[in-house]
């Protein structure tokens, strides 16, 4: 497979130029008007970020890129899928108005906000998936598949299951309605390990489930009848105490979030967009945001869903981790295990090479980029 081409830009502008208009200077650089938008419903799927979350893309860039569709004739609509969890975004009308109250609506941005997957998170699409392993076919929502064109806008920042997220953690987990995501999730089942357990409830706390109780000597218990096996619990743990009983199960939800992504962006025009900024050492699914682990790169562009992620970790992994941090407290601490390795150190529980890999090997895309720098 040849080298796909990945452009990247960084952070610095000339007086008087904005970073919006470097944006949109990136994405004709990269190719986006070679899609044929002419009165095309074109999808920009991104995250709105959790109430209390502070490090979610800022509405600026989303209007620049909304506004560079509509010049190139087509119709831009902002989506999301509802979450498995309960919290500010699990149904349309709540996702809604944490959409408006983080600054996400027709004046800011330009265009509507649609949930992909209805009300209650149950208007989806069973797609086929090309060349899948683990998943014959996904459940998306129905407006994400309804449209004529998919732009993926990502905020690129760590991850407590999969190492980071990124395009296709954007477009596969993201683009799942509720019982796709649970499709995703069903092989992780955490425990606990009680004699690492400082009994803080840190772990209840972001448990959407209610399956996290505490009994004898204020030692936490998961219970499995409950939990949903989404892996927030261990994002939350500050004493690493909790880890998933399927020693695979997080390789498993990186290769069917590949798919998911397949399933998202199969037989029609995608193109994709990534900013490595505020780099947070979780998902914006948080209610908070803990300080950035990594400095601001750049943005990048891509038609390739993989090479872009790709590019984005191999940047990730040289910039210099930030001190008080998550991932600079680990490095600094003379009992850490280095993985020499940014995700992992931050997280070691956490898989993520198996996303690109399987995303690689079902046809979504190569690993194998050229990076072309914009000024």
């Amino acid at each position: 497979m040849e080298k796909s081409k990945v452009y990247f830009t960084d952070f610095r502008t000339a007086q008087g130029v904005s970073q919006c208009t470097k944006l949109q200077k990136l994405c004709r650089a990269a190719g986006i008007a070679d899609i044929d938008f002419e009165k095309k419903y074109v999808a920009i799927k991104m995250h709105f970020g959790e109430l209390g979350n502070c490090a979610y893309l800022r509405p600026n860039y989303v209007k620049a890129v909304a506004d560079l569709v509509r010049e190139l004739g087509g119709i831009p609509f902002l989506t999301d899928c509802n979450t498995l969890y309960p919290g500010s975004r699990s149904n349309a009308i709540d996702h809604l108005t944490c959409a408006e109250m983080n600054g996400f609506n027709t004046i800011t941005t330009g265009c509507h906000v649609l949930i992909a997957d209805g009300l209650k998170g149950t208007d989806d699409v069973e797609v086929e998936v090309p060349n899948a392993e683990y998943c014959k076919s996904a459940l998306i929502g129905r407006a994400l598949m309804d449209a004529d064109v998919v732009i993926s806008l990502t905020h690129f920042k760590g991850h407590e299951a999969t190492g980071f997220g990124g395009a296709l953690k954007n477009l596969g987990m993201g683009g799942g309605s509720r019982a796709g995501k649970m499709h995703q999730h069903k092989e992780g089942m955490p425990r606990v390990d009680r004699e690492a357990c400082r009994g803080c409830r840190q772990c209840a706390k972001e448990c959407g489930s209610g399956a996290i109780s505490y009994g004898e000597k204020n030692k936490a218990y998961i219970d499995p009848d409950l939990c949903k096996g989404c892996g927030r619990c261990i994002g939350a743990c500050a004493f690493h105490a909790i880890e998933n009983i399927n020693d695979i199960a997080n390789e498993l939800l990186c290769c069917k979030i590949a798919e998911y992504s397949q399933a998202v962006c199969h037989g029609r025009p995608t193109f994709h967009i990534s900013m490595i900024m505020d780099v947070s050492p979780n998902c914006d699914c948080h209610s908070e945001n803990d300080a950035a682990i990594l400095p601001n790169i750049g943005m990048l562009a891509s038609f390739d869903p993989v090479a872009l992620d790709q590019a984005c970790v191999d940047l990730a992994q040289k910039a210099e981790p930030i001190p008080n941090s998550q991932l600079g407290d680990h490095l600094s601490d003379p009992a850490w295990h280095h993985y020499h390795d940014h995700f992992m150190d931050n997280n070691p529980n956490v898989r993520w090479k198996e996303t690109l890999a399987h995303g690689e090997k079902i046809g979504l895309g190569t690993r194998s980029y050229e990076l072309h720098t914009i000024r």
